[in-house]
């Protein structure tokens, strides 16, 4: 061994250690051990900080773009409601609908891509459910690692492998070759977290009791203002008809205010925030908020027919969807204080109406416009969630107090949501027929969104794991210095030495392990691009199927199901599901151990009987 081959070796497991510790962060240990080998004189600058050039960490940070676009228009909230209507609230189906359709679902995306879209949805669907989330995501990790296993896309070890075939001159893996190996380790990870897994994860089957914000209705209560929402039609011959919400005064001839138009627009529901200028039509249904007296007068002047408050949800859904509500507080230095909402002209700066005040704790809701607001005075606020937001830039005046649950559920992007659908069609296809490399579709796709704004342009930076992105950039140069070194030809060496002897079928097993052993210390593209090389040789030693070796190596890859740190699917589900180390050696290594005996055995009826 010598004196290059020792320090790779050594830098290496040093490496692992702190990784396995967690005493610092994994992208932290990667940096330091990239500086040890370029401060070692194992890799020249370039080399070592090539991989914050790869295609693979510019595909992981375009991919958590596209994440996010698919949850900002709602794509993510609508799988994770069709995930509810058919699982309801059984852990046991919704566990098996997550696994199932993010392994499915990732077959023409990036492992990392499939956990970072279906998280957002696992929360979501176990809040609403009221289930622990602990026993769901560290199943969606697994299922969104072996998505990885189900086509040549999948995941980049996949694409790796092929490529080391084609550079041995050997044939190449087919898009679907993979598939038969993905379906069978997707059906017995199903089984082994049904009756396991989730178990081992947590005994706590209900969600841990946290303090939620309150609702709209809530908060509208505590004003006292629950009962005083009214809802009345514009029937034929109403004088409001074609006429602009300015021109009958609302608040100064009846004292109410008008909260939220719904109109059907070609047969289909739409919610329309009132502004002065908004012109009202035959069949509007108006709400509006005052007294029933008020309210009576008002219908009988203006031929309206009062309807019941009561209303379907999906209504009530779409109503919170364009109409929030907020509370914020009035600052020492407040540009509002002593002024009236009236004469600070506070709809028309913030297009929002103040509908209730609380000072020193007593709720006020009449004669609103000619109050003069002091200093600790905390206004409700009706708007749209767009101009709620706005309040939050405006920290010289107010202080964002409450905002409520619903808040939680907005879809801000949700017209948006076919262009998603489109563009990401689109890549996928690019990516299938080969039109474009991997690299190009996926980060196009993401420029697309962000032109198209497909989410906000504000929050482009904020959604990409920037640990992740570092870690695996920092973590690629480790192949290159062991390849360079001369440590991948030695342990090449004494692999066909050793463990020539060995029956075939024992050897894929070997393989396999000592695989899934280097995938627990370095990415499992560095692995790919470490170990492939080696099991193909191996196999033309032998005279067996390089292609059995081959595929071994790339669903070891894949596997990657022990540590937090060995692939970022595990390192994204951590915070969300508090999972300490232990976690995963609990639950990852039997899931190994069962995909192992899987792939070998596949392995071995398609290649090599």
């Amino acid at each position: 061994m010598t004196i290059e081959i020792f320090i790779v070796l050594f830098i290496l497991v040093t490496a692992a250690l702190m990784f396995a510790t967690n005493l610092i962060r994994s992208d932290l240990v990667a940096m330091l051990a990239l500086l040890a080998l370029l401060l070692s004189g194992t890799l020249s600058v370039e080399e070592a900080f090539a991989g914050f050039s790869s295609s693979t960490v510019l595909i992981v940070a375009a991919m958590f773009i596209v994440g996010e676009a698919i949850v900002f228009t709602g794509i993510a909230s609508w799988l994770g409601g069709a995930i509810l209507r058919y699982g309801g609230t059984s852990e046991l189906r919704i566990l098996v609908l997550i696994m199932v359709v993010s392994g499915l679902a990732g077959s023409f995306m990036s492992s990392t891509a499939t956990a970072a879209i279906f998280i957002p949805i696992t929360l979501f669907v176990a809040e609403k459910a009221n289930l622990n989330h602990r026993r769901l995501l560290m199943p969606l990790s697994i299922a969104a690692l072996i998505s990885g296993m189900m086509t040549l896309i999948a995941t980049t070890p996949n694409l790796i492998v092929n490529d080391a075939l084609a550079q041995q001159g050997l044939d190449q893996f087919h898009f679907f070759s993979f598939t038969p190996f993905g379906i069978f380790i997707l059906i017995v990870a199903v089984l082994f977290m049904v009756f396991i897994g989730r178990h081992v994860l947590s005994r706590s089957r209900t969600a841990e009791q946290t303090q939620k914000n309150p609702s709209i209705r809530q908060m509208m209560t505590s004003y006292g203002l629950a009962g005083k929402f009214h809802r009345v039609r514009i029937d034929s011959g109403s004088s409001l008809i074609d006429r602009a919400v300015i021109r009958f005064k609302l608040r100064e001839n009846y004292n109410l205010l008008l909260i939220v138009v719904e109109r059907r627009v070609d047969g289909k529901l739409t919610i329309v925030k009132p502004s002065p200028g908004t012109v009202l039509k035959e069949g509007d249904i108006l709400y509006v908020l005052g007294s029933e007296d008020m309210c009576f007068a008002f219908s009988q002047n203006h031929n309206l027919r009062q309807l019941s408050i009561q209303i379907d949800n999906k209504t009530l859904k779409l109503i919170y969807q364009a109409i929030g509500a907020a509370e914020v507080m009035l600052t020492p230095d407040s540009t509002f204080i002593g002024k009236t909402l009236k004469t600070s002209q506070f709809q028309q700066r913030f297009n929002g109406l103040v509908i209730g005040v609380r000072r020193q704790g007593e709720a006020i809701t009449e004669n609103l416009t000619s109050l003069s607001l002091t200093f600790g005075d905390v206004l409700l606020i009706s708007s749209d969630w767009e101009g709620i937001g706005r309040l939050k830039g405006y920290r010289d005046d107010f202080l964002v107090l409450t905002l409520p649950e619903e808040f939680r559920e907005v879809i801000p992007g949700q017209k948006r949501m076919p262009l998603v659908v489109g563009i990401l069609s689109a890549m996928v296809l690019a990516i299938l027929t080969g039109a474009l490399p991997t690299v190009t579709a996926t980060v196009s796709a993401a420029v697309l969104l962000i032109l198209t704004r497909c989410l906000r342009l504000e929050t482009i930076y904020r959604v990409i794991s920037w640990q992740t992105v570092i870690l695996i950039a920092a973590i690629l140069p480790l192949a290159t210095a062991l390849n360079k070194s001369g440590a991948s030809d030695l342990l090449a060496d004494r692999m066909t030495t050793s463990m020539g002897s060995l029956a075939p079928i024992l050897m894929l097993a070997f393989i396999f392990m000592a695989t899934a052993l280097v995938g627990l210390f370095i990415s499992n593209t560095a692995t790919a691009v470490l170990i492939a090389p080696i099991a193909i040789d191996v196999a033309l030693n032998l005279g067996v199927s390089p292609h059995a070796f081959a595929m071994t190596v790339a669903i070891a890859c894949s596997s990657a199901f022990v540590t937090p740190v060995s692939t970022p699917v595990n390192l994204l589900v951590q915070e969300p599901g508090r999972y300490a180390f232990i976690d995963y050696v609990k639950v990852g290594l039997p899931m190994q151990l069962v995909t192992l005996i899987c792939t070998v055995t596949i392995a071995w009826f398609l290649y090599l009987k």
